[in-house]
C-alpha cells in the first residue's frame, strides 16, 4: 500500500465518523505549494465557506503558500468567514494527513479565531 492509498483510507474512515455526528466539517487539503480549507454542511453536499492560499488577497501578502505561515493565514481567514455566517462549531477533517506542521497550524489558527472542534 503506497502513501496516498493509506491517506485516502484514513480519510474515508474519518469521514464516516463525521457523517454519523451530523455536523458541519472543516476539510483541509494540502499540496506542496498550497493549502486549502472548506467548511461543508452536515449533509455533505454544499460548500458553505472556503479559503486557500490560491486566493488573490492571501497570495499577494504571503508569496509562498506552502509553509506554516500560509496555513495560519488560511486558518484565520476560514474562521473569520465562518463567523460571518454564524458557524462556530465544526468537526475537523484532516483528509488523512498527519496532524502536524501545516495541518496543525491551520487548526490552531482556526481555533484561536473562534471555531470550536
Amino acid at each position: 500500500m503506497d502513501k496516498n492509498t493509506a491517506r485516502l483510507r484514513r480519510a474515508r474512515k474519518t469521514r464516516a465518523r463525521i457523517a454519523d455526528q451530523k455536523v458541519n466539517r472543516l476539510v483541509v487539503y494540502r499540496s506542496n505549494c498550497h493549502i486549502y480549507a472548506q467548511i461543508i454542511d452536515a449533509a455533505g453536499d454544499k460548500v458553505l465557506v472556503s479559503a486557500s492560499t490560491v486566493e488573490g488577497e492571501l497570495r499577494k501578502e504571503l508569496g509562498n503558500g506552502g509553509n506554516v505561515g500560509a496555513a495560519v493565514a488560511v486558518g484565520k481567514r476560514i474562521a473569520e468567514k465562518a463567523k460571518l455566517l454564524g458557524i462556530s462549531e465544526v468537526a475537523f477533517d484532516r483528509s488523512g494527513f498527519r496532524y502536524h506542521g501545516r495541518v496543525k497550524a491551520l487548526a490552531d489558527a482556526a481555533r484561536e479565531h473562534g471555531l470550536s472542534f
